[in-house]
Parts: C-alpha cells; sequence; structure tokens
C-alpha cells in the first residue's frame, strides 16, 4: 500500500470520526430534554406503578386513600404516554395526527385530572381542619368515589370535544374551539385558585399544631405534593394557557413538559420516604411505609377527633 493510500484512509476514517461525533452532540444537544424525560418518566412509572399494585388490591379504602389511588392512575397515563411520545420523537419521526392527538387527548387528560385530584385531596384537609365534626360524622360515605368518577367523567368528555371537532375542522366551529379553550382555562385557573387556598389554610393549620408537637405526617405529604406540583406541574398548564390565547410562548414547550414529568413522578417517593422510620434498623416491606405515610395521626388539640385512631390505613378504612 503507498503512502498516499494510507494518509487519504486516515483522513477519510478521521473525517467520519468526527462527523459522528459532532452528529452525536447535536443529537445530545437538541434532544437532551427528551433523553432526560425518558429516564425520568421510567422511574416515576416504576414507583407508580408499585403504589398502584400496593394499593389497588385493598378490599376497603379510606376516602384519603382513594383520591391517592387515582392520582397515582393520572400519574402513571401521564408518564407512559409521554415515555411512548418522547421515544418516538426521539427514535424517528411521528405522524402529526398521531403526535397532536396523543398530546391533545392523553397528556392533557391525565394531567388535568391530576390536578383536580390533587385540588381534591387538599380542600379535603381542610375541610377536615375547619369543620372536624361535620368531616367525621356527616360527611356522605361515597363522596370520594363519587368526585373522582365526575373527574374522569369532566376531563373524559371535554377532551372527546376537542377530537371532534378535531376531526370536523369546519370554520362555522372555530368559535365553539374558542369557548371550550376558556372553559378548560377556567377549569385550570379555578383549581390553582382552590389548590392555593386550601393549601395556605394546611400551612397555617401545620404552624399551629407544630407549636404543641410534630405535624401530622398526612398534612406534611399533602403540603409537599402541592408545592412540587406549583413549582413543577404548573408551568405546563400555564404554558398552554398562553399559548392558546396569545402564542406567546412563556417558556420552552420541551422544559415544561419535562418540569411535568418531574411532577408525575416524584409523588411515590414522596409517599415512601415520608412513611419511612430512618431511625429503625433493618428493612420494612413497602406496603408498611407505604401505609404509615398515607395514615391519618391524631392531632393535638382536635377535640372532634377520635384519638383511638392509629397511624395505620386499616383503621382508617
Amino acid at each position: 500500500v503507498s503512502p498516499t493510500s494510507l494518509s487519504w484512509l486516515e483522513t477519510s476514517t478521521n473525517w467520519s470520526l468526527d462527523l459522528l461525533t459532532e452528529i452525536a452532540e447535536e443529537f445530545v444537544s437538541v434532544k437532551w430534554t427528551e433523553i432526560l424525560s425518558l429516564v425520568i418518566a421510567l422511574f416515576g412509572l416504576v414507583g407508580n406503578s408499585i403504589v398502584l399494585w400496593l394499593l389497588g388490591f385493598r378490599t376497603q379504602r379510606s376516602p384519603f386513600l382513594v383520591y391517592i389511588l387515582n392520582l397515582a392512575a393520572a400519574d402513571a397515563l401521564f408518564l407512559g404516554s409521554h415515555f411512548v411520545l418522547c421515544l418516538w420523537d426521539i427514535v424517528g419521526d411521528l405522524d402529526f395526527l398521531i403526535l397532536d392527538l396523543l398530546e391533545l387527548c392523553i397528556l392533557n387528560l391525565s394531567y388535568c385530572v391530576g390536578l383536580s385530584m390533587l385540588a381534591a385531596i387538599s380542600t379535603e384537609r381542610c375541610l377536615s381542619v375547619l369543620f372536624p365534626t361535620w368531616y367525621r360524622c356527616h360527611r356522605p360515605k361515597h363522596t370520594s368515589a363519587a368526585v373522582c368518577a365526575f373527574l374522569w367523567a369532566l376531563q373524559g368528555l371535554i377532551r372527546g370535544a376537542f377530537v371532534a371537532l378535531y376531526f370536523l375542522n369546519k370554520n362555522h366551529l372555530d368559535n365553539l374551539y374558542l369557548v371550550l379553550s376558556f372553559v378548560q382555562s377556567g377549569w385550570f385557573l379555578l383549581l390553582t385558585c382552590v389548590l392555593g387556598v386550601s393549601s395556605l389554610t394546611l400551612v397555617l393549620r401545620v404552624q399551629c399544631s407544630s407549636q404543641r408537637r410534630r405535624p401530622p405526617r398526612l398534612y406534611v405529604l399533602v403540603l409537599l405534593s402541592v408545592l412540587l406540583f406549583l413549582l413543577c406541574g404548573l408551568p405546563w398548564g400555564f404554558f398552554y394557557v398562553v399559548w392558546i390565547f396569545s402564542r406567546f410562548p412563556l417558556m420552552s414547550h420541551g422544559l415544561s413538559r419535562l418540569l411535568a414529568c418531574v411532577n408525575s413522578s416524584a409523588n411515590p417517593f414522596i409517599y415512601f420516604f415520608l412513611g419511612r422510620q430512618w431511625r429503625r434498623r433493618g428493612r420494612e416491606p413497602l406496603r408498611v411505609v407505604l401505609q404509615r405515610a398515607l395514615g391519618e395521626e391524631p392531632v393535638a388539640g382536635d377535640g372532634a377527633r377520635d384519638t383511638s385512631h392509629s397511624n395505620t390505613l386499616d383503621e382508617l378504612s
């Protein structure tokens, strides 16, 4: 082989390696949010699946447990569709119709249901604090199941109407599409306000009770979940509200979706973190840790609360 051929071969090899390196760097720089979302969504799916597995086979469920189960289902649905969407987006081009419908229907539906469940959880905690006697004695038995069914059905009807208008694509239906957008945006803003007011009430309640004793674990769990949503889940909702009416990109769409993915993934880890007893040596079953995190503790000074309540979900049921 001549020196000229060797030189050409070496130059060609170096050029190919440089080209592959440049393509890989460009791919990572462009798709870093999708790649990170895939990893986070995978961990979140595992965590929410464990919660659904441990809580789904219980024959008796407390009112709070019903909300947690539906919240985990909404988060798992969001993360699963998000995982598929990001994977297809990275691997190859996805048909625009499938992409649009997947994000319009599944992602937005599960996101709004998760927000609704979180607002319902926070509101119920507020009612139990402000009106403990009524909540313990006069609260309807199947309120939690009825509220969850209503929230799923409401979002399903709204998303079904959006899909119907999407396929009809008639000019004279633009006003109806705008009305549905106003309804959805108003519902989002209403739930955000309810979530903020109820969370502020819980913060004041925890602050008052912490002067006498350690605040109940259940209140801390709700407050951490709400704080996580306000930091990570809320930007995606505001992104859509602003984009629908002004077409102004409030922030990067990929970043807002990444934050929403973090919000849906972190709730199971909050449950297990609060339920674990760090001073105890050895491993505990996950079911015991989850029951401790979701159990209701007696609060000092609440005369209407029965002091015989324990921290387990069995006695709550």
